[in-house]
């Protein structure tokens, strides 16, 4: 069955830096768009970026310029690297197997920012 397993949340002061990584298991991952999405308190689930196979990126207004996505297919890992953190960018970020309307999610990884 699909898996998709996030890591690398945590605590982190307003302008410092995260990476996040997602390990997927169960499907042919070189063959699928994968994204991020992020979810903050009180507030509906929104789109972060986007990558297919052959490494073409896109992303939401908000993180363009301070976040990347990237993948490394030979070890079924999505990344997403984080800087010039805000608090705004507080959210459970989210591992998503294609892009809008994917009912493959991951479980959530907590990223506070905050001085």
């Amino acid at each position: 069955q699909v898996q998709l397993v996030e890591s690398g949340g945590g605590l982190v002061q307003p302008g410092g830096s995260l990476r996040l990584s997602c390990v997927a298991s169960g499907f042919t991952f070189r063959r699928y768009y994968m994204s991020w999405f992020r979810q903050a308190p009180g507030k509906e689930r929104e789109w972060v970026a986007t990558i297919n196979n052959p490494g073409v990126e896109s992303y939401a207004d908000s993180v363009k310029g301070r976040f990347t996505i990237s993948r490394d297919n030979s070890k079924n890992t999505l990344y997403l690297q984080m800087n010039r953190l805000k608090p705004a960018d507080t959210a459970v970020y989210y591992c998503v197997r294609g892009r809008f309307g994917s009912t493959y999610w991951g479980q959530g990884t907590q990223v506070t920012v905050s001085a």
